[in-house]
């Protein structure tokens, strides 16, 4: 029996690309504007260098937030939490005091949120996670959108977890 949860998140809301890339969008206008067609882009141009790396920087903020993911992987001993390429931890079951699968409600956004009532909160979408809390009290809850796949892999390991 595979006693393994992986799950990899990615950040897929369509309006969020959507204002992603309708600033982006901004930047690239103005270039073609000022640049392409040798018209001021606004009544106080940026100097053309200005312009491109302005669009540089925002070509490279939206591939960093593509680049963004959380992967979580737990077997019988370890609880792996990869929020690549920014946050990368790895907990023992037996470190684990409480564990439960809890409806964490909006916890002020997406991504990597701290001091929250479950300590801090790593997720890419939605209101439900694995809330642990470490025997030192370190709380951590652990977004997912496979609520049933992990309860089953929390029921199946049970007994090699109980804390």
């Amino acid at each position: 029996m595979d006693r393994t949860f992986k799950e990899v998140q990615r950040f897929t809301q369509w309006w969020l690309w959507a204002l992603l890339i309708g600033i982006t969008l901004i930047p690239i206008y103005g270039v073609i504007q000022q640049i392409g067609f040798g018209q001021s882009f606004g009544d106080n141009p940026m100097s053309n260098i200005g312009l491109l790396l302005f669009l540089v920087l925002m070509l490279a903020f939206d591939y960093g937030f593509w680049m963004l993911r959380l992967i979580t992987e737990m077997d019988e001993t370890t609880i792996k939490i990869n929020f690549f390429p920014l946050v990368k931890r790895e907990i023992r079951w037996s470190e684990v005091k409480t564990y439960q699968i809890v409806d964490y409600g909006f916890v002020g956004g997406w991504g990597i949120r701290m001091g929250t009532k479950y300590g801090t909160v790593y997720n890419t979408r939605g209101k439900t996670g694995l809330a642990l809390t470490l025997l030192n009290g370190t709380r951590y809850c652990i977004g997912t959108q496979k609520e049933g796949e992990l309860a089953d892999f929390l029921k199946d390991i049970e007994p090699s977890i109980t804390t």
